[in-house]
C-alpha cells in the first residue's frame, strides 16, 4: 500500500515539475536547437517534429533509459550508462543537456567518458524537458 502511494506522489510531482515549466518555449527551443540532430516520431511512423537522424528519436525519451532506442547507435559511455541505470528524468535531462560529457564523466566517475552530443544547451532546458513529455505517448 505504501509503495503504491508513493508512485501516486512521484507521478503527480513529476508531472506538475513538467508542466509549471512552459511547454510551448519548449518546443520553440527544440524546434531551434535540437531538431538538427533529433526529431520526434511517434510509435506509428508520424513525424511531430522532423528532424536530423544523428541524435536519436526523443519520442518517449522522459521515463525510459539512456541508450535504448532501437536502431540507434550510441557512444560508449551512454551504454556504460544505461548499464548502470542512467533514466531520463528532470533532473538528470536537464543536466545532461547542458554539458553532455560532463554530465557522464560525473555519472561514470570515468574522466574517459565521452558524449556523442556535443551541443551544450544553456537556457531554457526545463522548458525543453516540459515539451517532451507533453508530446510523450500516453501512459499505459
Amino acid at each position: 500500500m505504501k509503495f503504491k502511494i508513493a508512485m501516486a506522489i512521484a507521478a503527480v510531482t513529476l508531472a506538475q515539475s513538467a508542466y509549471a515549466q512552459d511547454a510551448g518555449e519548449g518546443e520553440k527551443i527544440f524546434k531551434k536547437s535540437c531538431r538538427s540532430c533529433h526529431m520526434i516520431v511517434d510509435d506509428a511512423g508520424e513525424a511531430i517534429v522532423k528532424g536530423g537522424k544523428t541524435g536519436p528519436n526523443l519520442y518517449g525519451v522522459i521515463g525510459r533509459h539512456a541508450g535504448s532506442e532501437e536502431g540507434f547507435r550510441y557512444k560508449k559511455s551512454i551504454e556504460d550508462a544505461k548499464d548502470k541505470g542512467l533514466i531520463w528524468d528532470e533532473a538528470t535531462f536537464e543536466e545532461y543537456v547542458q554539458d553532455p560529457t560532463g554530465f557522464l564523466k560525473s555519472y561514470l566517475d570515468d574522466s574517459g567518458a565521452r558524449s556523442g552530443m556535443t551541443f551544450k544547451l544553456k537556457d531554457g532546458m526545463a522548458d525543453v524537458y516540459a515539451y517532451l513529455v507533453s508530446v510523450a505517448p500516453p501512459a499505459e
